[in-house]
């Protein structure tokens, strides 16, 4: 008894210790996206998107992502060039005369036949050389040729640092208009996907539609708003409260700052990772009695990185949540 009851103190020491850790790990995670860093960015998925002064640290590796090293775009589909004497275009053309030629000489040289037919066998041999010396002399003339005749043309046009402007100027005096986003900086990067004053208020009324359909616990309306991967981690995430009997509800939601860190084409779409810093109130309660049981209405601040993908024709979605160390 007295060894049982040794054991029940040292237990309940250890999960006055632990416990307040765990609660506050899962009250730091339990805004939409886990507290973790989830999602896709197309083939810059695994290369970290430069800092910006609103998020100067590194962005954190994602924890959850579909994309595989080297995919999408990691193959590479061309037809690898041929090596050696009769490689490239003129393998199966040229490699089928220059084999006809030598067999010729080869049966000449057995046969006494050939292009140099009559001579004894040093001349055979030696003429069986000299159709060889011929036939690579021709090959490497009509490769040369041919080569010349396909060289693309190349014009000088403009350097691409022409066509590229500083979204700090290019936003400036839009105030008010763009919320959060008006004092948007350029990052460290100069993108060649022009973001327009319309696209910053997107990507502003996202972070709080999206927080607030998580919150509705709304998965038709996450799906809309989002890829279908992060789609199914905010479901999946959802579905794990509900098995807890707890709901986590997010409000207050307000832009503070946010910086273009980088914008590209790919495959058709165009992708923009944004670095954005903004206030919430997060907090659980239990399903049943509503009793908070993490969290509270006091707003706290928040640093993540978001990233948005438009195909053609459509409106932006989430597609990367990552969070900042």
């Amino acid at each position: 008894m007295q060894r049982k009851s040794g054991l029940l103190k040292a237990m309940a020491v250890a999960l006055s210790i632990a416990l307040p850790t765990v609660l506050a790990v899962s009250a730091a995670d339990a805004r939409i996206g886990g507290g973790s860093s989830s999602g896709s960015r197309g083939t810059r998925t695994f290369s970290a998107p430069p800092p910006t002064t609103t998020a100067p640290g590194s962005a954190s590796q994602f924890n959850r992502t579909i994309t595989q090293p080297g995919q999408p775009g990691g193959f590479n589909t061309a037809a690898p060039a041929r090596g050696g004497l009769f490689g490239g275009r003129f393998g199966g053309m040229l490699g089928g005369l220059a084999a006809g030629f030598l067999g010729a000489g080869l049966f000449g040289m057995l046969f006494g036949g050939g292009l140099f037919s009559g001579l004894g066998g040093f001349a055979s041999i030696l003429g069986l050389i000299l159709q060889i010396v011929l036939v690579v002399f021709l090959v490497r003339m009509a490769m040369a040729w041919w080569q010349r005749r396909n060289q693309p043309a190349y014009a000088a046009g403009p350097s691409p640092a022409d066509g590229q402007q500083s979204f700090r100027s290019g936003l400036s005096g839009l105030g008010s208009g763009l919320g959060g986003f008006g004092g948007f900086g350029g990052g460290s990067n100069q993108p060649p996907l022009q973001i327009q004053p319309a696209d910053y208020e997107a990507f502003e009324r996202l972070l709080g539609e999206i927080q607030q359909a998580w919150s509705n616990e709304d998965v038709g309306r996450l799906r809309l708003l989002s890829t279908p991967e992060m789609a199914s981690y905010f479901e999946r995430d959802l579905e794990q409260n509900q098995a807890r009997g707890v709901v986590n509800k997010v409000s207050g939601v307000k832009l503070l700052q946010g910086d273009l860190a980088e914008a590209w084409r790919e495959n058709g779409a165009d992708y923009a990772t944004v670095a954005m810093r903004f206030t919430l109130a997060d907090k659980t309660t239990e399903r049943a009695s509503g009793r908070v049981v993490e969290g509270s209405d006091q707003p706290q601040e928040v640093t993540e990185i978001w990233t948005f993908l438009r195909h053609p024709g459509a409106d932006w979605q989430l597609s990367a949540i990552q969070q900042v160390s």
